[in-house]
């Protein structure tokens, strides 16, 4: 039986597929053919410091042989160490760790409800915050959600960007405002600038928590560790994962000072096991180091993108290395054509292509992707390239 047939045979039927990958090396990985690729996927961002890098294997092997997982009923040094990382890097009080970014967005609406005794939650259209049935309630989307109504009740959703569609829903009932800085699913979709800024102060006069959904933006993604210090503002809530621990399953909740849970209102046997939490203070480590050079080399990639010269061409953005090409048609076909040519391009929302590396990229790999990207977009006019 192949591959494929076996996949669809004993595997649910959850995401599409298509490459079957063995193992990486930094920016690139290897298909079961032995075939080479630049990956821009980067694991849908979690893939932060480059695939199999071996100051990670090395803290990740260590620390499976003296404990991967005492639970939370004892004390654990790595988790508290990474509880006073993420504290200080964010400017906010504590950490509650779990394995995701849909769980860390579920414990944020607990935390959030309980803080307030309030039951109201905006969100934003166009957002997402995952697909368990409290982040799915969050998340905008509506074909991701029909299948499982009726979901929680008591969330609202307004315009991203539009601080006057958000001052139009808050009322007396109204516990937190959720959003992403930049919103990743939906395409790399950026707000009107000093928007976070706004929402933080109309969160501030009126009593609600600002809850900041730093899944995918966070962990240096953009050039800052958490994206919303680009705009110098204190968020009370903020939830991040992905590439947290570049790669294994960590999730965070980290809360301003005064919003705490207590014993029993919440928890996870695996959440903040030692060898998650030692792999992501070691990513951590090795994230800071890389850090300076993200905004430049996220401008240079940027900037190489708008040089692409097509009619097919509708538009360009992002921030740091989290970036989007969009494309009036043909993202599909030309994500198949990079593939060939060896570039891993996720393809979203039709004609968008959205591109999460590891934040390890250099500008060379950068110039292939583009030329790749180029010649894929418009093979017809890059024969003398």
């Amino acid at each position: 039986m192949d591959l494929v047939k076996q996949d669809s045979k004993y595997l649910m039927n959850t995401y599409k597929k298509n490459v079957c990958l063995e193992y990486g090396i930094g920016c690139h990985v290897f298909d079961n053919t032995g075939k080479k690729y630049l990956d821009l996927t980067g694991g849908i961002a979690t893939c932060s410091i480059g695939h199999s890098n071996p100051k990670l294997v090395k803290a990740i092997a260590n620390q499976a042989g003296k404990m991967i997982n005492s639970t939370n009923l004892f004390y654990s040094v790595p988790q508290i160490e990474l509880a006073k990382k993420l504290s200080k890097l964010s400017g906010l009080s504590k950490c509650f760790f779990c394995n995701s970014g849909t769980e860390a967005v579920e414990a944020a609406i607990k935390l959030a409800k309980k803080h307030t005794g309030k039951s109201k939650i905006i969100a934003m259209k166009n957002g997402f915050h995952g697909r368990t049935l409290g982040s799915l309630s969050a998340t905008w989307n509506p074909k991701f959600k029909e299948k499982f109504k009726p979901l929680m009740p008591g969330f609202e959703h307004v315009e991203f960007g539009s601080i006057e569609a958000l001052e139009s829903k808050i009322d007396k009932n109204t516990a937190a405002v959720i959003l992403e800085p930049i919103q990743g699913e939906a395409g790399v979709i950026m707000p009107p600038e000093g928007y976070l800024k706004e929402v933080e102060k109309l969160c501030k006069e009126n009593n609600v928590l600002m809850v900041v959904d730093e899944i995918q933006t966070g962990c240096g993604r953009t050039g800052k560790f958490f994206c919303f210090q680009h705009e110098n503002i204190s968020p009370d809530i903020v939830t991040v994962a992905k590439g947290i621990a570049n790669g294994l399953p960590l999730g965070a909740v980290i809360s301003r000072k005064g919003i705490d849970f207590d014993p029993g209102d919440h928890g996870s046997t695996f959440g903040g096991n030692s060898l998650c939490c030692t792999a992501s203070l070691k990513t951590i480590e090795l994230i800071e180091k890389v850090l300076p050079q993200v905004e430049e080399k996220g401008k240079y990639f940027f900037t190489k993108l708008e040089s692409i010269d097509s009619s097919k061409v509708k538009e360009v953005r992002g921030k740091g290395l989290m970036l989007a090409l969009e494309l009036n048609e043909g993202a599909k076909k030309v994500s198949e054509e990079c593939a060939k040519n060896g570039l891993l391009v996720n393809c979203i929302h039709g004609n968008i292509l959205r591109f999460l590396p590891t934040l390890t990229m250099t500008k060379k790999e950068i110039d292939f992707a583009v030329q790749t990207l180029k010649k894929a977009i418009s093979p017809e006019g890059n024969k003398n390239d």
